[in-house]
């Protein structure tokens, strides 16, 4: 009899103290109705809002089992925070999502069933095939995001709808071999996994979803970011 599949995720926060609460439920109530065996590794940049101590609430209210921390001392970078992430990871499945609720847990199901359908290694989340879609930006943030998706995929050509997305389901075993290779640390960290994911030989399907602005807090995406993007393009386009 096979090994029941167990579901990592890894949710990078800083500044999340009000969502972290309403993601960590609806994680909980998706993996407990469809019966899936789960952790939920918390790794808090050492956020001034609080975000870590109501985590240490979480964890006591859900299990240890459920819910385990790897605060770290500082903000160190979104790439850095998976990888860190990565080390307690003990599920033989892997998603990486957002903690600030634009990534709902109700489409974790149809992406671990178009898993298990076609055997693949990656099913990443898209806003940009089937009936996926972005509710709550205004036009100016659209345009940047399917600008930056059209300069990835005229560049680097990846073969994927939405190559700046970052919920996604990994094979663990595929996400430790593609890291080794990543030398991004920020932004451009989902693009380049995805990137040499597809330059390895993995294969990747999609799933549509629907993206929602973050419910609370900022966007931490600004000027710096973008530029930072574009440079990762390049680099990419060099390198792979």
């Amino acid at each position: 009899m096979a090994p029941k599949d167990k579901y990592t995720v890894i949710l990078p926060t800083y500044n999340e103290r009000r969502n972290l609460p309403i993601i960590i439920w609806l994680l909980n109530r998706t993996f407990t109705e469809n019966k899936l065996d789960y952790e939920i590794i918390i790794v808090d940049d050492a956020s001034p809002d609080g975000t870590l101590e109501v985590a240490q609430q979480l964890q006591k209210l859900y299990n240890p089992k459920h819910i385990l921390l790897r605060p770290r001392p500082g903000k160190l970078g979104l790439g850095t925070a998976y990888v860190h992430g990565l080390k307690s990871a003990s599920g033989n499945f892997v998603i990486i999502m957002d903690a600030d609720f634009s990534h709902h847990p109700k489409f974790l199901p149809p992406m671990i069933a178009t898993q298990k359908r076609t055997g693949c290694d990656i099913v990443t989340g898209t806003r940009y095939a089937g009936d996926g879609g972005v509710y709550g930006w205004d036009l100016k943030r659209k345009l940047v995001s399917r600008g930056a998706n059209l300069v990835a995929d005229t560049v680097l050509r990846p073969g994927v709808s939405d190559l700046t997305g970052s919920f996604r389901l990994y094979k663990k075993s595929v996400l430790e071999k593609v890291m080794a290779k990543t030398e991004s640390k920020g932004y451009t960290f989902q693009m380049e996994l995805m990137t040499r994911a597809v330059g390895m030989g993995y294969r990747v399907e999609e799933c549509p979803i629907s993206f929602v602005d973050r419910v609370y807090g900022e966007s931490k995406l600004g000027g710096e970011e973008i530029v930072e993007y574009l440079k990762g393009v390049l680099s990419l386009w060099v390198k792979v």
